[in-house]
């Protein structure tokens, strides 16, 4: 094996349903991959090591005891060990130095890196976990040190990022009450339960919902807004297999509100899954606002760049011979 692919991390994203795990080499490239459904919901009895261990067990085998960069919910209240917020101003040597380490047999060491928060204007805290780790790797990745990230998900995170430390951020409860209304309220009646996030993101009743989301401009204009996606199918002015995708134009539009329109030379940088992404790139164009997606893998650039701010990896150069 060259040096090139020889193994120096083990990178794991642990959330709350899945675990992913990379197997990394000294440039960042990913040698190997896995995932499993061993979430924090899939661990019995608070058996993280023994889970983490088994997922890796052919790796050190082969490669010998490795460190281990972790971050996500493992690291909540709920999770393995909980680790303390770090505050805003948060860049790569605060993270580094923040994070927990746990001997666990096998493993040179097993670290888990600090979740984020930050308090508003009005006194109001947030929190992030794992994020904070895609935005490093992506600050990896690509040119820009600055700027706005966004992050879709069941709770969608906006990033500001300056000088390459994240200064501060909002959340977004856009899916968890997406599906929650989808699911569980009057709205879903009348909608078709399946939403294709390939084709819905391009359809004219999912820019319906964005168009319509931007002119709720009143206080309480987006309560009457949601109203209209009964009454829109009730009348007829869409078939029922439109109803959930113009729900998520709502949705999304009214997250993407508070996003001023930029120039080209700022644009807004997505992180996360393809089909999400797809969306809120449609979502942005139509509001036209410039954005840029981030590279996949996002989570093991950014464990990479914290072990080696940590010292527990050494960074490389590449070196081109002519």
């Amino acid at each position: 094996m060259s040096a090139e692919n020889v193994p120096v991390l083990i990178s794991a994203d642990w959330g709350t349903t899945a675990l992913r795990l990379y197997l990394l080499a000294a440039d960042g490239s990913i040698l190997d991959r896995r995932s499993s459904q061993q979430g924090l919901m899939g661990v019995a009895n608070d058996q993280f090591a023994s889970v983490l261990h088994d997922q890796c067990a052919d790796w050190l085998r082969e490669f010998g005891a490795l460190p281990a960069m972790l971050s996500g919910m493992v690291g909540s209240r709920q999770g393995w060990v909980e680790v303390p917020y770090v505050s805003c101003p948060a860049g790569l040597s605060e993270l580094a130095n923040s994070a927990v380490s746990i001997d666990v047999p096998g493993f040179r060491s097993v670290n888990i890196v600090a979740g984020v928060e930050t308090t508003d204007a009005m006194g109001i805290p947030d929190v992030m976990r794992g994020e904070e780790c895609q935005i490093m790797g992506a600050l990896a990745r690509l040119t820009p040190t600055e700027g706005t990230f966004i992050l879709p998900g069941t709770h969608s995170k906006w990033v500001t990022v300056k000088a390459g430390q994240i200064t501060s951020f909002q959340t977004f409860m856009t899916g968890e009450i997406f599906a929650a209304l989808k699911d569980h309220t009057i709205l879903g009646r009348m909608m078709e339960q399946t939403v294709s996030p390939e084709g819905d993101e391009m359809s004219a009743a999912f820019a319906r919902g964005i168009d319509m989301a931007a002119q709720a401009d009143t206080p309480g204009a987006w309560l009457h807004r949601l109203f209209s996606v009964r009454t829109l199918g009730l009348m007829g002015k869409f078939a029922d297999k439109d109803a959930a995708a113009y729900l998520s134009g709502l949705m999304v539009g009214w997250e993407m509100a508070g996003l001023a329109t930029n120039g080209p030379d700022h644009p807004a940088i997505l992180i996360g899954g393809r089909a999400l992404i797809k969306r809120y790139l449609w979502a942005a164009q139509l509001r036209g606002i410039a954005t840029i997606e981030a590279p996949e893998d996002c989570v093991c650039a950014g464990h990479m760049q914290i072990a080696q701010a940590a010292g527990l990896v050494q960074s490389q150069n590449r070196e081109t011979n002519d």
